[in-house]
């Protein structure tokens, strides 16, 4: 796992870097490890008005070390369907770690 910064990667800025190092994601191998969907469903449910699919796809091309704009277009399909199954999880308000009896 690298200990590199995260602003190391690829389209990663200082406003992403917070928001990332907020959600508990301190490097690039940290970031390598969960992979851009975890990291994007952590960002989401800690400012769901502030991110957006956009920082899904940025977050996978710093992956990939391209611009996001590059993302093959299956690609981003892919990640189309996992942001909708993460927006809808967070207006159901999460999943529920027990249920009543």
């Amino acid at each position: 796992m690298s200990d590199a910064p995260l602003h190391t990667l690829p389209g990663i800025g200082p406003v992403t870097q917070g928001w990332l190092q907020e959600a508990g994601i301190r490097t690039a191998g940290e970031l390598r490890a969960m992979g851009s969907v975890e990291a994007y469903r952590r960002l989401k449910f800690m400012l769901p008005q502030r991110v957006s699919l956009n920082a899904l796809y940025a977050l996978e091309a710093a992956l990939r070390g391209c611009h996001w704009l590059d993302l093959p277009h299956d690609v981003k399909a892919a990640l189309q369907r996992e942001a909708k199954a993460v927006d809808a999880a967070l207006r159901r308000g999460g999943v529920a770690r027990c249920s009543l009896p």
